[in-house]
């Protein structure tokens, strides 16, 4: 949404307006460049893919995704690959369902182009209406479960169990640091900066648990750290991951590839939608109703950015709720989302750093991103059992069961059988019956 500055002839416009939002952009920057190194990580861990290049494509995904943003919504929004979308990408998609990557780069161009047509017409209203709010609560708490258990393994908190599935890892080598003590140390400093509303905390944390790491040894010799052979360089070729999405492979595979496809677009559509309009509230960028006025463009700058990113090669974009660093440093304008894409084009140079951060720096930010995401759970009804109870079954399948896509089928089902075997058929919207009868076929027809 374009600011009253930017109607004014220029010699009238505040002379302090590009220093504000330049510096709005850095605070955003800061507050979650972090997913340079989390991104990457999670992407090559559960898929395989070349982390070096994942570096590079997720700082083309963010700068040309913030850009969209910044152009076509003129907001001072940042998007970026998110975090538990890429978890799903990378855990369930790819591991658990056992489908190529670049099948899955199809998945999410596809998931793009069906949150645009979403964008562009009034069935986003639709969609959004035929979710109750206990099951959008419980798909965000249960992605946040998922993300936090994630990051709690890759740092050795949580380990494997015969006994009891999982357990405790070992937190320390006899008196001697370990990487899974530097994870927790990590994780107690990230939290206590974010309290004091220090400014990129998650990266200061990330970087002081790295620095850490070069004096701590490892099992398998060394340090936790290693010391990258240079700090800049010429940024990671893309070419691996460059145009690789097999667009034709949710055709190919619809049996088993649209559950997937129906669960991005659903967890896509409530992150953007919440993203922007809990930011632009801060603002002051929405209406006396309410509303964001630019709400249609933004999504379809959401919606293209994921399309692009899959072409890229990384996993859905989305809004950050990190932009709010940035509005509270002043960022009311595009200009603070220029700011940003420059920032991340500019960091593609530094990947000989990134690529040297141990899974014990990075962890920490999984754990603490997951935990706020339990934040929904404020003010949730729990007295309503109808709802309820699908909601609880959502967000414990979610994570134990490592499967989003299963989570939110199976909570539907739930609610549409408790709200209409209780007498509550009225309040059941006609896309989430509809819904609910094609999820029951997939489990009972086509389990894949």
């Amino acid at each position: 949404m374009d600011s009253a500055e930017d109607t004014l002839p220029v010699s009238r416009r505040d002379p302090g307006i590009w220093p504000r939002e330049i510096g709005a952009g850095l605070a955003t920057f800061a507050a979650m460049a972090y997913i340079l190194a989390v991104n990457p990580a999670i992407l090559s861990d559960g898929t395989g893919m070349d982390e070096a290049a994942q570096v590079t494509a997720t700082a083309l995904a963010t700068a040309i995704g913030t850009l969209l943003m910044a152009l076509v919504a003129r907001l001072p929004v940042a998007l970026a690959p998110g975090v538990g979308l890429n978890a799903f990408f990378a855990y369930e998609i790819c591991g658990r369902l056992g489908m190529p990557w670049q099948g899955a780069l199809g998945m999410v161009f596809w998931n793009g182009l069906f949150f645009l047509a979403l964008s562009l017409t009034p069935l986003r209203v639709s969609v959004v209406r035929a979710i109750p709010e206990t099951l959008k609560v419980a798909i965000q708490v249960g992605i946040g479960l998922l993300v936090a258990f994630v990051g709690l393994q890759k740092a050795g908190i949580v380990v494997g169990s015969p006994a009891t599935l999982v357990a405790l890892g070992d937190l320390s080598d006899g008196f001697r640091p370990n990487a899974a003590t530097l994870a927790l140390g990590g994780l107690a400093l990230m939290a206590a900066l974010l309290v004091r509303r220090v400014p990129g905390a998650i990266l200061l944390a990330i970087m002081a648990v790295a620095f850490a790491g070069l004096f701590v040894p490892a099992e398998s010799g060394g340090t936790i750290t290693a010391v990258p052979g240079s700090i800049v360089a010429a940024p990671a070729s893309l070419g691996p991951l460059f145009l690789q999405a097999d667009l034709l492979y949710p055709f190919r595979h619809w049996e088993v590839a649209w559950l997937p496809v129906v669960a991005l677009v659903f967890v896509d559509l409530f992150d953007s939608i919440g993203t922007l309009v809990g930011v632009s509230r801060r603002a002051g960028l929405v209406d006396a109703s309410g509303h964001l006025p630019e709400m249609g463009r933004a999504l379809a700058a959401d919606a293209a950015a994921t399309g692009v990113g899959a072409l890229l090669g990384t996993s859905p974009v989305t809004a950050y709720v990190e932009s709010a660093a940035g509005i509270e440093a002043g960022g009311r304008t595009w200009r603070t989302g220029v700011t940003v894409s420059a920032c991340f084009l500019l960091a593609m140079f530094l990947h000989p750093v990134v690529l040297a951060l141990p899974p014990a720096a990075t962890a920490p930010a999984l754990i603490l991103v997951g935990a706020t995401m339990l934040g929904g759970l404020k003010g949730f009804d729990w007295s309503d059992l109808a709802a309820s109870v699908p909601a609880v079954a959502t967000m414990l399948l979610i994570p134990l069961g490592f499967g989003i896509a299963d989570g939110i089928a199976v909570g539907c089902i739930l609610h549409v059988v408790l709200l209409a075997g209780t007498g509550r058929s009225g309040e059941l919207h006609p896309v989430l019956v509809g819904l609910a009868v094609l999820f029951v076929l997939k489990f009972t027809l086509v389990r894949g």
